[in-house]
């Protein structure tokens, strides 16, 4: 009875949040538009005393990390609540810049961290085409309209000009990084070409801030007596009865094949 009376119960609360798989838009489990009412309500209801975040994503969409970050770091500090991540099996590229949205960054000695770098990838189809007697016709009203069609042949200057974009975003992931990490970060060349390593490493390096697991070591900051409230996405109806099977389907081995470039 005592837990239902506020005032009767001095337990202080914690709110998680389950971030799980990969970030992007549309049908991907994170993004900033499913993720804003989740992440609002953890920061706001009841006056938790902290908020982690459970993190097990090998990244996605650079904007989406950011958006997603920024609403965890600006309610942070507007209701002056710190904020602990928790990797599970990895938080690599996007995945580890929503873990440096946290105040203290914990993992497992087996979880895969960092990738702090951006990716492109894509396909080209322009030989297959040609062999069965297709003829791609593309018209543009300006020269650089038409960049990297996959039923083109390559061309350098569209490389370049990819190259370009993709050096830019990555300045601004080390940029945050080191805004976030500061003077934790070891002086290496290696951390920010992309690589990742094991917890014991990635602490060594300052990425994170040592090996835990979330409840433990939220009961050792907050007492035996923390509650954890959990938070997390809802599956819409159509959902839950398996009418969207096959886009559910093909974001599936799109999601295996983002974990399977790390050995998951």
């Amino acid at each position: 009875m005592k837990r239902f009376i506020p005032f009767l119960n001095p337990a202080p609360k914690v709110a998680v949040i389950r971030l799980n798989g990969v970030i992007g838009t549309g049908r991907a489990p994170l993004n900033d538009a499913a993720l804003a009412p989740v992440i609002e309500r953890a920061f706001r209801k009841g006056k938790p005393k902290a908020v982690a975040l459970i993190i097990n994503s090998p990244g996605g969409s650079p904007v989406q990390s950011a958006l997603i970050a920024a609403r965890i770091r600006r309610l942070s500090e507007e209701k002056d609540i710190p904020v602990h991540a928790f990797v599970e099996d990895v938080a690599a590229s996007g995945g580890y810049w929503l873990a440096a949205a946290a105040d203290q960054i914990w993992a497992d000695y087996g979880s895969i961290v960092g990738s702090i770098g951006v990716i492109s990838s894509s396909f080209g189809a322009h030989e297959f085409i040609a062999k069965h007697g297709i003829e791609r016709r593309v018209y543009t009203s300006v020269k650089s309209k038409s960049m990297l069609d996959p039923f083109q042949p390559e061309k350098p200057a569209d490389v370049e000009r990819l190259k370009d974009i993709l050096g830019d975003m990555h300045k601004g992931f080390e940029a945050y990084v080191r805004e976030r990490r500061g003077e934790k970060l070891a002086d290496d060349p290696d951390l920010f070409s992309g690589r990742v390593w094991l917890g014991e490493k990635a602490q060594a390096l300052g990425l994170i801030d040592g090996l835990a697991h979330a409840e433990p070591k939220l009961k050792e900051l907050y007492g035996d007596k923390v509650r954890f409230v959990r938070y997390g996405r809802k599956r819409g109806l159509l959902s839950r009865f398996g009418a969207a099977f096959a886009q559910d389907a093909i974001a599936g081995i799109e999601e295996r094949a983002a974990y399977a470039r790390f050995g998951l």
